[in-house]
């Protein structure tokens, strides 16, 4: 396995060459978000304002998957960079195991809770109507999507970036290039509103986790994937990924609770808020969906070192990209501040929901520059294993502080106080965020000190 780069190469290089892959293949997911919210919008505003609102419950799915994948990475770098090649194997058949046990499960429960979730913010039938309809379709496909993102953190964690660019863009692209085409009815296909934007969205889930089949059964997966060894070693393994994948899991969870309890503050003023909020979610994926990538990227190298014993490379890893972030934050900044009613245009027309819109992402922006320290240091402890604090910091910047302070916000300002929650609650998280991961590399080194001595 040509897993010495991760252990050899210089810092920065390794950074942008495992980070800036995985960027761009977020980049790309991140301008499906907009393009199907463009053309969900198309329909109606009422269209947009169910997807908004079914998105905690669609995440909630995806959150179990990419947390228990990133329960995996950590688990099988560790194991290589010990020189434990077959625990290494076990916690991936491991992990596969996991993730079909978890997609069904998602695929019953999920859709049952739809339509009371929705009656919980909206009596109007006609977004009830499209919610479920959406949510239904999108939740079928809920295996497919738990074992395709499992197939891409194995990928990662040998620092094979280029198969899981190729295979989550594809899959994005074609899902891009299907919602014009089924949702209008455009050629032989007919118009299928809706239900078009969500079985584009499941062809390309299917289509991604058909081509990381295909490419693994040519021997590029250098896992020995074996079912019954993930039966005979779940007792063994199952923990060691869960304490790491559920409050990775839980973290992205946090953001899905998050939009719900917005969506109930703003509700409380009307759907136009519920709908800002909807649209600033398409448009901050530009940002933080590519600054994931950066941190995806990270994640192999940060605890193959780790298993190595090698911590100061951990804190250089840690360092660069951290400083990656920031220039992706500060770019996401300028153009909110400069242009945010051209972003807002692609959804709606309305004048006052445009300058609502405007308001809100000059608000929120002000977050964007110190997030990057709290996004790469939740990343970078979650591939230590100390996964209990990066829920923490995922915690405080999306429920913790954010939630409290829009509420108080919200009654000294009306819906303008929402939005300013954003950056007040960023700064703080920041610097809890800086707090702990610097505890964290302080203990680590204390934790190898006596092992590298012998």
């Amino acid at each position: 396995m040509n897993t010495d780069r991760l252990r050899t190469r210089r810092v920065f290089p390794l950074v942008l060459s495992m980070g800036i892959p995985m960027a761009f293949s977020m980049l790309i997911n991140a301008l499906y978000n907009i393009v199907d919210g463009y053309f969900v919008a198309r329909l109606s505003e009422q269209a947009m304002t169910a997807v908004s609102l079914v998105f905690p419950l669609q995440y909630a799915a995806s959150a179990a998957a990419i947390g228990t994948g990133v329960g995996i990475s950590a688990a099988v770098s560790f194991f290589l960079g010990a020189g434990e090649k077959e625990r290494a194997d076990d916690a991936a058949s491991v992990g596969l195991l996991l993730s079909f046990l978890h997609g069904i499960l998602l695929t019953i429960l999920i859709p049952l809770l739809g339509r009371p979730f929705l009656l919980s913010f909206t009596k109007d039938e006609t977004v009830i109507n499209y919610g479920t309809r959406y949510l239904n379709l999108v939740m079928s496909c809920t295996l497919a999507m738990q074992v395709q993102l499992v197939y891409e953190k194995l990928y990662q964690s040998v620092g094979k970036m280029r198969t899981p660019v190729i295979c989550l863009a594809l899959g994005c692209i074609s899902n891009i290039i299907l919602d014009p085409v089924l949702i209008f009815g455009l050629g032989p296909f007919p118009e299928m509103g809706i239900d078009g934007a969500a079985l584009a969205t499941d062809f390309g889930t299917i289509l991604t986790l058909v081509l990381y089949l295909i490419v693994s059964r040519k021997g590029r997966l250098p896992f020995a994937l074996s079912p019954k060894r993930g039966a005979i070693k779940i007792r063994l393994l199952a923990g060691r990924i869960y304490r790491v994948g559920i409050p990775a899991a839980c973290s992205l969870l946090l953001q899905s609770i998050m939009v719900a309890l917005l969506n109930g503050i703003l509700a409380a003023f009307g759907e136009d808020g519920v709908f800002v909020l909807g649209v600033y979610y398409k448009l901050q994926s530009f940002l933080y969906l590519t600054a994931s990538g950066v941190v995806q990227g990270i994640r192999p190298p940060v605890s193959y070192s780790y298993g190595a014993g090698d911590v100061k490379r951990v804190r250089e890893i840690f360092k660069t990209a951290s400083l990656v972030n920031l220039v992706l934050m500060l770019v996401g900044t300028l153009l909110c501040l400069l242009v945010p009613g051209r972003l807002f245009a692609l959804f709606t027309s309305r004048k006052e929901v445009l300058d609502l819109g405007s308001r809100a992402l000059r608000l929120i922006c002000l977050g964007f520059p110190v997030s990057a320290l709290s996004v790469t240091a939740a990343g970078t402890l979650e591939a230590l294993g100390e996964g209990a604090s990066s829920f923490v910091i995922s915690f405080l910047r999306c429920v913790g502080l954010l939630v409290p302070l829009a509420l108080v916000f919200s009654k000294m300002v009306g819906m303008d106080g929402v939005f300013a929650a954003f950056p007040a609650a960023e700064a703080v998280a920041a610097v809890i965020a800086f707090v702990l991961i610097r505890r964290s590399l302080l203990l680590a080194e204390k934790r190898l000190r006596p092992m590298n001595a012998v």
